[in-house]
């Protein structure tokens, strides 16, 4: 799976292009200035043409020249103005070009005729998405952005956060259980991020639900007989780190890093949590009883070894054996033993 994202990836490889932008400040000023002029050109060439001694020729040029300008040519420029705040960025085309990504906080001016790119601008850029199959979530992805207008072509670069619903998968044994992950993630190629895919916030969550369900399918939920196996409850650490190296291997074509990758959930599907829930009770139960007879069966062993040392009673095999079934089952019983007290002789 991964070498065909990766064959995918170099057939679509989009270098970023850092665009130099001039100062926007310098243009804005010059811009008007130029335009106040203009304007001043268009009422003296009025002038010029209003005298019947003036330059017609000089006049008809000032007031071409001062409507072009003040009126077309230095509007159109304003739209080159850009400006930036921490952590964003705008991809440029430019004819349908890619022209360049601007990056870095300030006021920039760029070719007034480039226009910004960013398919995910009508999507809640925070990552707060359900599963692709989830119609629940995709209402609740409608409501979002019906609240929030997104009217800016700009590309943040912070790190932002994937929630995405929680999954019904199977385990490597064939159980289902309820899983949900978080994906911290950044955009560190903006260009791949457009023009890759079609929106990188529904391939991300998309990709994020398809690499959970194969890793999923690799561990059992819990490993009851062997302490060594891997499993998702006992080796949360080592399943989250291969979970983010299967959704960075899948969304390397869009540009994106993934930061950290974790279970934020894990439970058995409702159907079987209460057989499992009596599974996981036996199986306490069961190396309960083991730990408390080696525990119990030492301390007999103790107890006869020190009587022999100390000489305090000789005891022959059949009293022995007595003495261990009443210790033992005084170790190891569920209730307090009842004392029987012995007034007469032992034989």
């Amino acid at each position: 799976m991964s070498n065909n994202y990766k064959n995918l990836e170099n057939s679509m490889n989009y270098e970023e292009i850092h665009l130099k932008a001039k100062s926007g400040l310098s243009a804005l000023i010059v811009n008007s200035l130029l335009i106040l002029l203009g304007i001043a050109g268009f009422i003296y060439g009025i002038v010029l043409l209003s005298n019947s001694g003036g330059n017609v020729f000089l006049g008809a040029l000032l007031m071409t020249g001062g409507i072009l300008y003040s009126f077309i040519i230095g509007p159109v420029l304003y739209a080159g103005l850009k400006v930036l705040k921490p952590n964003e960025a705008l991809v440029l085309t430019l004819f349908g070009k890619y022209h360049g990504t601007l990056r870095g906080e300030g006021f920039f001016f760029v070719n007034p005729f480039c226009v910004a790119v960013n398919p995910a601008s009508k999507t809640a850029s925070s990552g707060s998405f359900g599963s692709a199959n989830d119609a629940a979530a995709k209402d609740k992805i409608s409501v979002n952005i019906s609240t929030v207008q997104f009217t800016s072509k700009k590309i943040s670069l912070k790190a932002m956060t994937l929630n995405n619903e929680k999954q019904k998968i199977n385990d490597q044994l064939g159980n289902p259980i309820i899983i949900g992950v978080v994906v911290i993630w950044k955009i560190v190629n903006t260009a791949k991020a457009v023009f890759n895919v079609d929106n990188y916030n529904e391939f991300l969550s998309i990709q994020t639900d398809s690499a959970l369900r194969d890793i999923v399918r690799l561990y059992p939920y819990d490993s009851f007989d062997n302490d060594e196996e891997k499993s998702l409850r006992g080796s949360s650490l080592e399943v989250a780190e291969r979970l983010k190296e299967e959704i960075q291997s899948r969304v390397n074509i869009a540009g994106l890093e993934i930061a950290e990758a974790r279970i934020t959930n894990l439970s058995y599907a409702p159907e079987i949590a209460s057989a499992m829930l009596q599974k996981q009770q036996a199986s306490a139960i069961v190396a309960a009883r083991q730990l408390i007879v080696e525990g119990a069966v030492g301390m007999v062993d103790m107890a006869l070894e020190q009587l022999n040392q100390k000489h305090i009673v000789d005891l022959d095999e059949e009293r022995k054996a007595a003495m261990v079934s009443n210790l033992l089952v005084v170790l190891c019983g569920n209730k307090d033993p009842q004392p029987v007290v012995n007034s007469g002789s032992l034989y």
